[in-house]
């Protein structure tokens, strides 16, 4: 019993010392090399979202330059995003967690950390499901439920060991993936009669049920706005500003296009998006060779998944980031039983209620903080920012009324943003200081 007690308890030195480090912002001596972190951000944003993303654009929008444009300018939009959160992990060497302490409070920083949790546990249940029907291919079988039972273990073992054991994952995976997609964009091409023959069906596929534009740019910010928010998990590692802001670059603009590309490709050729589908009748060896690429995408795209709630709970429970990735892995391989079946559902509201926690931490630092939080003062900081919790909740509201010419997440995070905005303003102009700035002046910093 000694051993498990040592094992759920938290030893804060310790943990300040490993290489995941949740409790402190990262010294120095912490970050990672480049090349295994844009690994890791290519194996992360290799998710069978873009395949499907591609796949429902293909369907409605001809290949060139309709669909290429309004994919970039979606994934540009999340990169945008991306690239503002990014910065603020990478410049404060921060976890999502750390940064909601320092504008939602010490106390309020549990609204954001507790509804990422949820949602994050719920997703990585999707990715779990994933993996067992690359595999099996129906719901029916029981087998459908002995290997979602692995692949959540798999997920489980790997993140136990950190950053080190998803960087040890990402190299293979990057290779493998790599050369599928390129087998998968020749094959579909190769069999649509060469890349002419190919544009020609592309348009005549999508004049039957065509897409506008705004449609299509709205689906590909919904369908990875999710990420862009909680990039700070690893953009803190990185040693330069530059590598911080290639991490969101390869997750959200470089995997993506790939994904898509293919995913349209499939959809429009072979009458699938994932590629495991038809790459099947290819024969025995490119069938396999097909399914150990999807499976070394979902692993690496589990293990980044699984890491992400795992030390924002580690940081605000004050449990060790082992403990907290051993039950929500579980929790998450549990629910994987079952919900894939609602995948695109679920992306729905994922993308919606998501991206307005991260609102209020953009304005505090960029627009009020002038991109510099005090990290110092951490411990010092109030318990609640109300200001923080209303706009959240009005951005959450504003979800469910977005203008039919931005996607809801987007509307969200922006009404969130101006929300923030206006009632920080309105509390400065009447002498109020609140979270960070309350802080700074009771520290003598402001």
């Amino acid at each position: 019993m000694s051993g498990l007690r040592d094992w759920w308890t938290l030893d804060p030195a310790a943990e300040q010392e490993s290489a995941d480090n949740p409790l402190s912002p990262l010294r120095p001596d912490q970050r990672r090399g480049t090349a295994p972190m844009l690994l890791l951000a290519f194996g992360w944003g290799f998710l069978i979202t873009g395949l499907l993303i591609g796949g429902g654009l293909g369907a409605g929008q001809p290949f060139w330059p309709d669909l290429v444009w309004n994919a970039f300018l979606g994934n540009l939009v999340n990169f945008a995003v991306g690239a503002l959160v990014g910065y603020m992990g990478w410049q404060t060497a921060c976890n999502s967690a750390l940064l909601y302490r320092m504008v939602y409070g010490n106390a309020g920083a549990w609204v954001p950390v507790l509804v990422l949790t949820v949602l994050l546990v719920f997703w990585q249940g999707i990715v779990v499901g994933a993996f067992s029907f690359a595999w099996v291919q129906t719901f029916d079988s029981p087998w459908f439920y002995v290997v979602a039972v692995f692949a959540g273990l798999l997920y489980t073992v790997t993140t136990y060991f950190g950053v080190k054991g998803l960087e040890d994952v990402a190299l293979p995976a990057s290779l493998v993936l790599t050369a599928v997609l390129l087998y998968a964009g020749w094959y579909n091409i190769d069999r649509a009669g060469g890349w002419d023959a190919f544009l020609a069906l592309s348009a005549a596929t999508a004049a039957k049920n065509p897409i506008g534009d705004l449609d299509a740019i709205n689906l590909v910010i919904g369908s990875w706005i999710v990420g862009a928010v909680v990039m700070p998990e690893y953009t803190r590692f990185a040693k330069t500003a530059a590598v911080a802001i290639a991490i969101p670059f390869i997750v959200l603009i470089v995997a993506q296009a790939v994904l898509q590309v293919v995913g349209a490709m499939g959809g429009v050729v072979s009458g699938s998006a994932d590629f495991t589908g038809y790459m099947r009748t290819a024969g025995p060896v490119i069938s396999w060779f097909g399914l150990i690429a999807m499976s070394f995408a979902l692993w690496t795209t589990g293990d980044a998944n699984l890491y992400l709630p795992s030390i924002q709970t580690a940081s605000l429970f004050r449990r060790p980031k082992r403990v907290m990735v051993v039950v929500l892995g579980l929790l998450g391989t549990v629910i994987g039983l079952g919900i894939y079946q609602r995948f695109m559902d679920f992306i729905g509201t994922l993308a919606n209620v998501v991206p307005p926690l991260i609102g209020p931490v953009i304005v505090d630092y960029y627009l009020f903080n002038r991109r510099r939080f005090h990290v110092e003062l951490l411990d010092r900081l109030p318990g609640w920012n109300p200001l923080a919790v209303v706009a959240f909740l009005a951005g959450a509201v504003a979800s469910f009324y977005p203008p039919p010419w931005m996607a809801a997440g987007l509307w969200a995070l922006l009404a969130s943003m101006v929300v923030y905005a206006v009632l920080y303003g309105v509390a400065g102009l009447a002498g109020v200081k609140i979270g960070h700035a309350k802080a700074e002046a009771e520290a003598g910093l402001r």
